[in-house]
C-alpha cells in the first residue's frame, strides 16, 4: 500500500478491535414500564393522603406491591434483565414503600402530636432506605429462602393494611395516633434488623399439591374478597410478627 493510499483510506474503515465496544444505549421497555407504574402509584398514594383520600392512598400503596413484583419476574421471563433496571427499581421502591407510607401515615394519624410524629416518620423512612441499600449490597451474598430485615413492601403493606382497616371500619387516624407512633418506628427498625423472614422463593406454585391446600386457597381468596383491608392487614401483621416470634420459640426450645 502507498503513502497516498493510507491518506484516502477513511477514518471510519480502521479496524480499532473488539476490546473498544461502545456502550449500549437505551433501556429495556417492558419491565422497566411495570416500575415505573409501581412508582406513578406510590406517588399517588402521596397526592390522595393530601387530599384526604386515605382509603385510596392505601390502596396504591398495594398496587405499587403488585407492580413492583410484576417487573422482575418479567424482566427475568423476557430476560431483559440490566443494572438500570435494578436502580431504577430501587428508586421506585424507596418512593412507593418508604416515603410514600410515611407520608401518608403522618398525614393520616401521627401529625397531631407534632416532633414525635414526624420523628416516628422519620424512622420508617430511613429504615426502608437503609433496607434497600443493603439489599441491594447482599444480593449476592444473601440466602434465597431469607430476607434479612422486614421487606420494605411488607413494612409498607402493614402500615397501609392498618390505614385502609381503620378506614374501613370508621377508625380515625387521630385515635390511634400513640399507637402508630409506637408501630411505625418499630416496623422501620424491623427493615434493618438482622431478623430472618422467609422469601418464599423456594415455593414450587408449578407442582401438585393435596385438594386440601387448593380448598384452603380458595377460602383465603373469598375471605379477601369479603374484607379486602381487615384481610390484608391481618396477613402482612402476622408475617411482620414472624421473624420476632421464630427468634422466641427458638430460644425457648
Amino acid at each position: 500500500m502507498s503513502i497516498d493510499d493510507v491518506k484516502k483510506t477513511p477514518v471510519e474503515d480502521v479496524d480499532v478491535g473488539d476490546d473498544k465496544k461502545q456502550p449500549h444505549k437505551g433501556v429495556y421497555l417492558l419491565p422497566n414500564l411495570f416500575t415505573t407504574a409501581a412508582l406513578f402509584s406510590g406517588f399517588y398514594s402521596i397526592i390522595a393522603a393530601m387530599n384526604g383520600d386515605f382509603t385510596h392512598a392505601a390502596v396504591a400503596i398495594f398496587i405499587s406491591m403488585v407492580l413492583d413484583g410484576l417487573d422482575g419476574r418479567v424482566a427475568r421471563m423476557t430476560r431483559t434483565q440490566s443494572a438500570f433496571g435494578a436502580e431504577y427499581d430501587s428508586l421506585a421502591d424507596m418512593v412507593s414503600f418508604g416515603i410514600a407510607p410515611a407520608l401518608v401515615v403522618f398525614t393520616w394519624s401521627l401529625a397531631p402530636l407534632g416532633k414525635a410524629g414526624w420523628i416516628a416518620a422519620f424512622v420508617y423512612a430511613v429504615g426502608a432506605a437503609l433496607r434497600l441499600a443493603r439489599f441491594n449490597t447482599m444480593l449476592a451474598v444473601e440466602e434465597k429462602r431469607y430476607f434479612t430485615g422486614l421487606p420494605s413492601p411488607a413494612a409498607a403493606a402493614i402500615v397501609a393494611g392498618v390505614i385502609w382497616a381503620a378506614n374501613d371500619k370508621g377508625v380515625s387516624g387521630e385515635s390511634l395516633a400513640t399507637l402508630m407512633a409506637l408501630l411505625v418506628p418499630i416496623v422501620g427498625l424491623l427493615m434493618v434488623s438482622n431478623v430472618k423472614y422467609r422469601s418464599f422463593k423456594d415455593l414450587n406454585v408449578k407442582g401438585r399439591v393435596p385438594f386440601v391446600v387448593f380448598l384452603i386457597a380458595v377460602l383465603v381468596l373469598v375471605f379477601v374478597a369479603l374484607e379486602p383491608a381487615l384481610v390484608l392487614m391481618s396477613v402482612f401483621c402476622l408475617y411482620g410478627l414472624w421473624g420476632p416470634l421464630g427468634i422466641v420459640f427458638k430460644r425457648l426450645r
